[in-house]
């Protein structure tokens, strides 16, 4: 099986799960945390929290440290943007992923999210707006075309049905958006949502079906009504859209670059919680909330797709 190339972030990332979770032992991983939090959305949320903030902290050590060599450019995103390195390159990484689509508000959110960053990171390369994706799980990655293939065809068309509209009767929340980040990309992740500022008739019990519930049913599916294999990069106890990946040091070449930059990353965080995250229950948060299937299903999607790219199979219904 093909791996991910050498040399690019996404090989040089270890997904480690800084939540406290070993997921080692579980035929379905998602069962994990599930398990050690007792299905609680409350104890879900915080290992969710300490997943990204413990992340972050680490990151921010990494990046300030005197011995920081520089960031992880994305040489495959870079060779794709400028032809001029080598003409006619393509990807050569094959994917098959269910992906979640964020509503429009969300879109809004990270457009204006972007052009903060940008004013700190002129260079950085941002996710088209369009091609935003929330990964609810991951098949498989870095295949090639008659492999993806050969995998949808074992997957079949009515497990892929239930995959992408499962949603529609399944309705799980995520709240908090927050900014994560390290040396190769950005972006705005979430966290299930713990019965916080209900509205729209929700009630404290919808939430009891987090996420990760989510994450674990899609999980459970694809492996019990089809032979398909899971092979996915990660299962870490993160919900986050990547908006963003270096393709220049410029931007953050000097220890007092890579100062404003976290300090501009720390600033958006500030204006994230003070503006969309829940401090009492007569906040309204609706504008940083993300019930997942709002206007879309689940997008069932093949091909070159690391930047947002790719065919999509199916696509669910939404509400």
């Amino acid at each position: 099986m093909a791996s991910v190339p050498a040399g690019t972030p996404d090989a040089l990332n270890k997904f480690e799960d800084l939540s406290g979770v070993n997921s080692a032992l579980y035929q379905n991983p998602y069962d994990a945390l599930l398990e050690a939090c007792h299905d609680d959305p409350a104890l879900i949320q915080a290992r969710y929290d300490t997943h990204r903030t413990t992340r972050n902290a680490q990151q921010k050590a990494a990046l300030l440290s005197p011995s920081f060599s520089g960031l992880n450019i994305d040489q495959i995103l870079l060779k794709l943007e400028d032809q001029t390195i080598e003409p006619g390159f393509s990807d050569p990484r094959n994917c098959l992923v269910f992906w979640a689509r964020p509503p429009k508000h969300i879109r809004d959110l990270v457009d204006r999210v972007q052009t903060k960053l940008r004013e700190s990171a002129p260079g950085l390369w941002l996710m088209p707006i369009l091609n935003l994706h929330l990964t609810a799980l991951e098949v498989t990655h870095s295949l090639t075309r008659p492999e993806i293939l050969a995998l949808l065809e074992k997957l079949g068309d009515n497990v892929i049905k239930n995959m992408t509209d499962y949603p529609f009767q399944h309705r799980t929340r995520l709240i908090k958006p927050m900014l994560s980040y390290d040396a190769s990309a950005i972006a705005l992740s979430f966290v299930p949502a713990a019965a916080e500022n209900l509205s729209g008739g929700r009630s404290p019990e919808d939430d009891t079906f987090s996420y990760h519930h989510l994450r674990r049913d899609l999980f459970n599916i694809a492996t019990t009504q089809s032979p398909v294999t899971i092979n996915s990069r990660y299962v870490v106890p993160s919900s986050h859209i990547t908006i963003g990946r270096f393709l220049t040091q410029e931007d953050h070449n000097s220890p007092e670059k890579m100062k404003r930059w976290i300090a501009a990353i720390e600033e958006i965080n500030e204006t994230l919680v003070r503006e969309f995250w829940p401090d009492d229950q007569a906040k309204d948060i609706s504008k940083g909330e993300w019930i997942v299937g709002q206007e879309k299903g689940l997008d069932c999607r093949e091909g070159v797709l690391w930047y947002g790219g790719g065919q999509t199979v199916r696509l669910g219904k939404g509400f």
